[in-house]
C-alpha cells in the first residue's frame, strides 16, 4: 500500500458532499485498469487530471478477478490486468480519489454482467423463473437466493478488506463505494419477474401480512396457502382465471414486492461491506433507465430502487443515463430526471450521476450516431444547476478485453462482448488518443471548477410551482404477455404520466422560463401554502394519492392537472375521491385516428388563440354532487359513479374506441363546465372547448376551502405563451424573465444562505440567442450561441464590495479582493460596488457610475480569462 496520505472525511449533509466539511463538487470520470496494461495506467489517469477530473471511478469485475481455480486475485499476481491494489495506489498518488464499484453486478458490457460463469453452473436455483414458469433470457440472478448471495458475500469478504485499507479515512482514496449496479433493469427490460417457488413462498408471505390470508385471496383469487394454485395464479399474471381486477392486483403487487426484495439485497450488501470495514464513506446506487435517447422511463429505476435508500443515512443514488445530444426534445427529461431523484431523497441526500455519458456515442463502432462536443458540457451545467454533487463521466478512457482464463467457445473468448477494443466512443479512446469530445469534457470541467466555490453550497431556486411524482406511475416494469387488461393499463401510464401527454407539460414549463422541483406524492403531505403542485397524470391514480391531492386543494392548494380525469385506483378499483373533490366528472374520451382530428380552441380568457389540432381530448363536466366524497373512500356510491367505468367495462379503462364520441351530455339544467345554481363562483369556468360540439375540455375550479385547480385534459400544443397563461391563473409568476429569445433556452438559479446567487442559462437550440433578463432587480442584456451555456454570478460578497453582476462566468476561487472571469470572444461587462480601485489585468475599461463601477471588455479576446483586482 503506498504511504497513507493524512486522512480525510467525506460525508453526505445538508444534500451537499463535504470533503473535510467543507462542499465539494467532485468531478470523476471512468477508467477501467482492467482493460488496460499497468504501463498505460499512469497515461490515462494522467489525462483525466488533466481535464480536470479530481476522481477516478472504475468497476471491480468478480468475473475478471475470480481466476480459473476460484481464487481472487485483486495484486495482480496472476494477470496485471488483477492488479486493483496497484491500480489504486497510483490514483492515490496521484492525489485523485476513487469511486469503488465492485458489483456484484457490473454490466459494462461484460460477459454475465461481470458474475463468474461458474456462479450459472453451480447455482442453477439462482436463475430466476419468470411467466409461464420460463427461465429468465438475460444473464441476470435471483439476487436473495442463498446460493447467490453467499458466493456474493464472499466476493465482497475478498474486495471490501482491500477497500476498506484504503478509505479516505485512514489516508488512502476510496471516497465512496457502489452497492451493486442498475439492480433490476435486467428484470425488467426483459419482463422476466422473479417467479422461483422460494420466491413465491416469500411473496406469499408478504401478501399475508399486508392484506391478510382473505384479503390475500379476494385480491388475487388464489389462497397463498395453496402452493399450486398460488404459483398458477402469479405466473400467469391472473390470467388462468382471475378477473380483470385480480390480474391488475398482481401485476402491481409483483412490482411492490420486487421494490421490497431488491431493497432487502441492497441493504445487505452494505451490511456486509460495513462487517468487512468499509464503513465512514458514503455507499451509492446506481439508477438505470433511459431508452433511446431518452429519460421518459429513467424514474422505474427510481420507483424500482428508493425503498432501499430513501431515507437511509449515508447512503445515496446516482443517474445513469445515455440520451445522446441535448436538445429541446430531451433537455426536459434530463430536468425531470434529476428533479424525481431529489424528491426521494431526505434532507441529507444529494443526488450524483454515476454514469454520466461523454463520448462521441458511436457505441456500436458503426458510425450511425455522433454527439456533438459541446453536448457533455450542456449536460453537465443543467445537472449541476439542479443540484449533483458528483459526476462521474462514463466512460471516460477506453481500453480493450483481455482473453478469459479458460475458453467459453463463444466467439472471442474475452471477458467482454464487445470485441478486442472497448470504450472506442470515450474522450480517451483505447488507444490513448484524444478523442473531439475530450476538449469539450475538459471544458465542462473548467464551467464547474470556476465556480466551485459557490455551486457547491448553493441549492437550486424554484418557482412557486412543483412537480407531482407518483412512483407507482412506473411501477410497469412488468406485463404479462396475455393480459390485455394490463397491456392497455400500461400503455395509458406510459402515456399519460410524468412529462404529460406528448411531454409537453415538462416542456412547456421549463422551455416557458420556469424551474422547479418535485414532491414524491406517495408519501408524506402537502401543505396548501406551498407551491402549486403541476402532475400529469393517466386515468390511474392511487388512492392515498388522490386523498392526498384532494386534501390539499380543500385546504386552499393550487393543482394543475394535465392529461386524463382519475378514475381508478391502481389496482384498477374505481377511486373518484380527487374528482369529487373537484367536483368535475368525464363525460366521454375523443381520441384521434387518420380521419379524425380532434381540435379545441381556447376561450376568451387567453386572448385571441387559434384553434388548435390535440391527439386526445376528454369532455369535462361538473357534478351535480360537486365536492362530495365517496361514500366509501375509493369505492363507488350505489349504482355507480360518473366518471367511472360502466358495468362490464375492464376497471378503469372503460373509455370509448378509437375515433368514437360518447354520447353522454350534461343533465338538463347544466351548461357543459360552468357551475350549476348554488355552486362556488368560478366553479368550471372553461378555459378550452372542443370545436366540433362545444364541450369544455379545460376547466378553471374554484374549490371550498380556498382552493383552485387548473384542468386541462387534451394534449394541447407546446404554445409557450398558452402555457405561461395557464399557469398564471394559478398565481405562478417567473422569477427570471426573459424576453426576446427563441425556443431552447433554460434557465433557473442557484442560492446560498448569504443571498449570493448564479444565474444558470443553458441554450439548447441550434441558432444563436438574444436577449433581456430580468432578476433579482437586474436587467441585462445577453446573447449565447448556439448550443452554449453559462453561469453568471449575481450579489457576490467581496470584502467591502458586492459583485451585483457580471456577463461572464467565474474562472477560480474568489479570495475576497479579486475575481477572475472566464472570458470568451464575445464583449462583456460586470458592476461592482465597491468604494475601492478596481483594476483589471486585460484590456478592459473601468468606468464610474451611478450604480457602481463598471468594467467593459471587447470582443475578440486573445486571453481566456480576465482578472478584477480591488486595490
Amino acid at each position: 500500500m503506498a504511504t497513507p496520505a493524512k486522512p480525510r472525511s467525506i460525508r453526505l449533509e445538508r444534500r451537499r458532499l463535504l470533503v473535510d466539511g467543507v462542499p465539494r463538487i467532485l468531478m470523476a470520470g471512468e477508467v477501467h485498469y482492467f482493460r488496460l496494461h499497468r504501463e498505460d495506467w499512469a497515461d490515462r489517469l494522467d489525462k483525466l487530471a488533466a481535464a480536470g477530473c479530481d476522481v477516478v471511478a472504475s468497476y471491480m469485475p468478480w468475473l475478471v478477478h475470480e481466476t480459473a481455480a476460484g481464487k481472487v486475485d485483486l495484486t495482480g499476481d496472476t494477470s496485471e490486468y488483477r492488479d486493483l491494489v496497484g491500480f489504486l495506489d497510483l490514483a492515490a498518488e496521484r492525489d485523485l480519489l476513487v469511486i469503488a464499484r465492485p458489483g456484484p453486478f457490473v454490466m459494462a458490457e461484460l460477459k454475465n454482467e461481470g458474475v463468474p460463469f461458474r456462479i450459472y453452473r453451480e447455482h442453477p436455483g439462482a436463475v430466476p423463473l419468470g411467466w409461464d414458469g420460463k427461465p429468465a433470457g438475460s444473464a441476470t440472478l435471483d439476487y436473495l437466493e442463498p446460493g447467490y448471495l453467499a458466493e456474493a458475500e464472499q466476493w465482497y469478504a475478498a474486495i471490501m478488506p482491500v477497500l476498506a485499507e484504503r478509505l479516505v479515512s485512514k489516508g488512502g482514496p476510496v471516497a465512496a463505494v457502489q452497492l451493486d449496479n442498475e439492480v433490476g433493469m435486467l428484470s425488467w427490460v426483459t419482463n422476466t419477474p422473479e417467479l422461483t417457488d422460494r420466491t413465491l413462498a416469500d411473496l406469499a408471505a408478504w401478501a399475508v401480512r399486508t392484506w391478510g390470508r382473505d384479503g390475500s385471496i379476494s385480491r388475487y383469487g388464489a389462497d397463498p396457502g395453496d402452493n399450486v394454485a398460488w404459483a398458477a395464479r402469479w405466473r400467469s399474471g391472473g390470467t388462468d382465471g382471475g378477473t380483470e381486477q385480480q390480474q391488475l392486483a398482481v401485476h402491481y403487487d409483483l412490482g411492490a414486492h420486487h421494490r421490497d426484495r431488491y431493497a432487502r439485497y441492497l441493504l445487505r450488501l452494505r451490511d456486509v461491506a460495513v462487517q468487512h470495514g468499509v464503513d465512514g464513506v458514503p455507499f451509492l446506487i446506481n439508477l438505470h433507465g433511459t431508452d433511446a435517447g431518452r429519460g421518459r422511463t429513467f424514474p422505474i429505476g427510481i420507483s424500482q430502487l428508493s425503498t432501499a435508500y430513501a431515507g437511509v443515512p449515508q447512503v445515496t443514488s446516482g443517474s445513469d443515463h445515455y440520451i445522446g445530444d441535448l436538445t429541446v426534445e430531451n433537455v426536459p427529461d434530463l430536468y425531470l430526471m434529476n428533479a424525481f431523484m431529489a424528491a426521494v431523497h431526505d434532507a441529507d441526500q444529494p443526488i450524483t450521476s454515476l454514469e454520466f455519458e461523454a463520448g462521441t456515442g458511436d457505441y456500436g463502432e458503426d458510425l450511425s450516431r455522433l454527439t456533438s462536443p459541446e453536448t457533455t458540457e450542456l449536460k453537465t451545467r443543467l445537472c449541476v444547476a439542479q443540484g449533483n454533487r458528483l459526476i462521474n463521466y462514463y466512460l471516460f478512457a477506453g481500453g480493450h478485453n483481455p482473453p478469459l482464463d479458460e475458453p467459453v467457445g463463444d466467439g472471442n473468448d474475452r471477458i467482454a462482448f464487445t470485441g478486442e477494443r472497448h470504450g472506442f466512443a470515450a474522450p480517451v479512446d483505447p488507444e490513448g488518443r484524444l478523442s473531439p469530445t475530450y476538449p469539450g469534457t475538459a471544458s465542462a470541467v473548467r464551467a464547474v471548477r470556476g465556480a466551485e466555490q459557490l455551486l457547491a453550497g448553493m441549492d437550486e431556486e424554484y418557482d412557486d410551482i412543483v412537480l407531482g411524482f407518483v412512483p407507482d406511475h412506473y411501477l410497469t416494469e412488468y406485463h404479462h404477455p396475455d393480459s390485455a387488461v394490463r397491456r392497455r393499463q400500461v400503455g395509458e401510464l406510459e402515456r399519460y404520466r410524468g412529462m404529460g401527454p406528448r411531454d409537453i407539460l415538462v416542456r412547456a414549463l421549463l422551455l416557458g422560463g420556469y424551474s422547479f422541483g418535485a414532491v414524491d406524492l406517495s408519501s408524506g403531505s402537502l401543505d396548501p401554502a406551498g407551491p402549486a403542485v403541476a402532475l400529469a397524470t393517466p386515468p390511474v391514480l392511487g388512492l392515498a394519492v388522490q386523498e392526498r391531492l384532494a386534501t390539499f386543494v380543500r385546504g386552499g392548494g393550487r393543482l394543475l392537472l394535465h392529461g386524463r380525469l382519475p378514475v381508478s385506483d391502481d389496482d384498477g378499483s374505481p377511486c373518484t375521491v380527487l374528482a369529487d373533490a373537484l367536483g368535475l366528472r368525464s363525460t366521454g374520451v375523443v381520441e384521434g385516428t387518420p380521419h379524425l382530428f380532434p381540435s379545441v380552441r381556447a376561450t376568451s380568457w387567453a386572448g385571441n388563440q387559434p384553434e388548435v389540432r390535440v391527439g386526445i381530448l376528454e369532455h369535462l363536466t361538473t357534478k351535480t354532487n360537486a365536492h362530495s366524497t365517496n361514500p366509501t373512500a375509493g369505492q363507488p356510491a350505489a349504482g355507480g359513479s360518473a366518471g367511472q367505468p360502466a358495468a362490464g367495462e375492464p376497471a378503469g379503462l372503460g373509455e370509448p374506441a378509437a375515433g368514437e364520441r360518447s354520447d353522454h351530455r350534461p343533465a338538463t339544467g347544466e351548461s357543459a363546465g360552468l357551475p350549476a345554481a348554488g355552486e362556488p363562483a368560478g366553479v368550471g369556468e372553461p378555459l378550452a372547448v372542443d370545436v366540433a360540439d362545444g364541450s369544455a375540455v379545460a376547466l378553471d375550479v374554484a374549490v371550498p376551502g380556498g382552493g383552485r385547480a387548473v384542468v386541462l385534459a387534451c394534449d394541447y400544443p407546446c404554445h409557450l405563451d398558452f402555457w405561461r397563461a395557464l399557469v398564471e391563473r394559478l398565481g405562478v409568476r417567473r422569477r427570471i424573465v426573459v424576453e426576446g429569445n427563441t425556443p431552447g433556452l433554460v434557465t433557473t438559479s442557484t442560492a446560498d444562505a448569504s443571498g449570493q446567487r448564479l444565474l444558470h442559462l443553458i441554450n439548447v437550440a441550434p441558432v444563436p440567442q438574444t436577449f433581456t433578463l430580468t432578476t433579482d432587480s437586474v436587467t441585462l442584456d445577453l446573447g449565447l450561441g448556439a448550443r452554449e451555456g453559462v453561469m453568471l454570478p449575481i450579489n457576490l460578497q467581496l470584502e467591502d464590495a458586492v459583485l451585483r453582476w457580471s456577463t461572464a462566468e467565474l474562472d477560480g476561487p474568489v479570495d475576497g479582493s479579486t475575481v477572475r472571469l472566464r472570458r470568451t470572444t464575445a464583449p462583456g461587462s460586470a458592476l461592482i460596488e465597491t468604494t475601492r480601485p478596481v483594476t483589471t489585468d486585460a484590456d478592459a475599461t473601468v468606468t464610474s457610475t451611478d450604480q457602481g463601477t463598471l468594467i467593459t471588455w471587447p470582443s475578440g479576446a486573445t486571453t481566456t480569462h480576465l482578472t478584477i483586482h480591488l486595490t
